[in-house]
């Protein structure tokens, strides 16, 4: 029987070994992630827990509103958040990517992007070799150690350190475990694991780099979260000896509920804050799954016929910008996943036209920088933000108080006028179905039908399935969906991807577990993870 574990017990590992584990899983490492989670586990579990009540109160009221609580913060004309550090004062064009992946990694910095968001998140599968190559990749870079050549000859080296993109790295959300390190018999939150591995091993050499460790923060639903964050920061900062408000963070305001406390979760940051971000797939995916019971009014049409103009979205948006700007904080727009062709000229060209069109809107709504997925479209982003932002590093000045935003309006969801349709279906079954198969795999980032696709993607397909199921949903063609319809869909798709390789039963089992189960999956990375190996 094992000893009883004290305060100053180290997280357990319980992992076939990988290759150079030791470099990140270092005694002092494993000591910090064991004070992070006795501190503020329990804190985490508490919202979790809050985060279902909440849901349950939307069920019985089909509404949200901002929080009569918090009023005080958002009429205080006078606070603002922390200037940005230098590093992060001009955030024009970011890159998205995985960090497990070397190549990947060596690509982003280069690209010429400002920013790399060096994901543990959506666009990364938590295999634990994930989990630990993700963390050498950036330690390895930040030394320059991580230039290689391929078995093929291609050879990959970083660039010299101010052409490189700085690196705002994101952990997992709170409510996925890492169930490969445990502390007292429980696993740690794979949020504090990839946080404080991060941090631990990084945060004093970034500063010699004259950056720092900076973060974006996923799922956030609530303010409290975020005050769980700060707190997190402030502890993590007093153990190392650096001072407060050398970690920055960007919250990215992809639920619902956070739409509707953006300035009371700046106010809990204040110190740390840099920025919002808003997303797409995630915060359609979060109005699925908290109205799901609120009828026809929340039916969403086909994901892709949902665009960032359509009435709730533009709200959502206009609100994040004049909310950023009025607390001097940055707004960053979203993602522009297309990946260009090299065998199609017609396909970029009007892939490329939309993404034009997208980064010169929010230009010239206010924001301060934007997502990109692929090297090649960061001068296609730079210059629509260079044609509004000249020389300035961002436009922090536009308070768009022009802006008059209602908490009707951000759950309109009832003003779009597509409807659900046969393609619709077919496309999200698709997409989960090459999703779910290549994360199971370890691939969290997924090229499909010329899109960088992640987690949020399956989400909100997955998500679509269940509502139309629910609500009863009759297609263009006349079809109702039901399970008996998303099965045929599925069996056919099932038949035209499958490969004698690869993980296809599992995928197609588990899409229609999450999409027809009466019993709706907060995430489907929670029964996934369970599947992975």
């Amino acid at each position: 029987m094992p000893a009883p574990a004290t305060p100053s017990t180290p997280a357990v590992v319980d992992a076939p070994p990988v290759d150079r584990q030791e470099e990140v899983l270092t005694e002092g490492a494993l000591a910090f992630l064991a004070a992070l989670h006795r501190r503020f586990t329990p804190r985490r579990d508490e919202l979790l827990a809050r985060r279902a009540a909440r849901r349950a109160e939307i069920a019985r009221t089909g509404a949200l509103d901002f929080l009569p609580a918090t009023a005080a913060v958002r009429e205080d004309p006078d606070w603002r958040v922390a200037p940005a550090p230098p590093a992060l004062e001009d955030r024009r064009v970011e890159i998205t990517g995985p960090a497990d992946d070397r190549r990947m990694t060596v690509n982003a910095l280069n690209s010429g992007a400002r920013v790399w968001l060096a994901d543990f998140e959506d666009a990364s599968s938590p295999a634990w070799r994930n989990v630990v190559g993700g963390q050498l990749n950036l330690i390895d870079a930040y030394r320059r150690r991580i230039d290689f050549t391929t078995p093929e000859g291609k050879r990959y080296a970083l660039r010299p350190d101010a052409e490189l993109a700085t690196v705002v790295m994101r952990p997992r959300g709170w409510h996925l475990d890492e169930r490969h390190l445990t502390v007292d018999g429980r696993p740690v939150p794979g949020a504090l694991a990839d946080f404080g591995l991060y941090f631990f091993h990084n945060a004093r050499r970034l500063l010699d780099l004259g950056k720092g460790p900076y973060f974006y923060l996923p799922k956030t639903e609530s303010h409290l979260e975020a005050r769980l964050w700060n707190d997190v920061f402030v502890f993590a900062q007093d153990y190392v000896g650096i001072p407060h408000g050398t970690v920055r963070a960007t919250v990215l305001i992809e639920t619902i509920t956070a739409a509707y406390e953006m300035e009371e979760i700046l106010h809990e940051l204040r110190e740390h804050a840099s920025g919002l971000n808003a997303g797409r797939w995630d915060y359609l995916f979060s109005v699925i799954k908290n109205f799901r019971d609120g009828g026809e009014k929340f039916v969403l049409p086909d994901r892709n016929a949902v665009t960032m103009t359509a009435p709730f979205m533009r709200a959502y948006t206009e609100l994040l910008v004049r909310t950023c700007h009025r607390r001097g904080a940055h707004a960053i727009g979203g993602m522009a996943a297309f990946i260009p062709s090299r065998r199609d000229p017609r396909v970029n060209e009007v892939a490329l036209e939309k993404v034009r069109a997208d980064k010169d809107r929010e230009a010239a709504d206010g924001f301060d920088g934007s997502w990109v997925a692929h090297p090649d479209l960061v001068p296609v982003a730079r210059a629509c933000f260079d044609a509004v932002l000249g020389d300035r590093p961002h436009q922090k000045h536009r308070l768009r108080e022009d802006v008059r935003v209602t908490a009707d309006q951000l759950t309109a969801v009832d003003t779009l006028e597509a409807k659900p349709t046969s393609e619709g279906l077919r496309n999200a079954v698709q997409v989960g179905l090459r999703y779910i198969e290549a994360w199971l795999r370890g691939v969290g980032a997924v090229a499909i039908f010329n899109l960088m696709e992640d987690a949020a993607t399956a989400e909100i397909s997955r998500s679509q399935i269940w509502q139309w199921v629910d609500a009863g949903v009759v297609l263009d063609t006349g079809e109702k969906v039901t399970p008996a319809l998303v099965r045929t869909v599925a069996a056919e798709e099932l038949a035209a991807a499958r490969t004698p390789e690869g993980a296809w039963q599992q995928a197609h089992d588990l899409l229609l577990k999450v999409a027809l189960d009466p019993d709706y999956a907060d995430f489907l990375t929670l029964p996934a993870y369970e599947l992975l190996e």
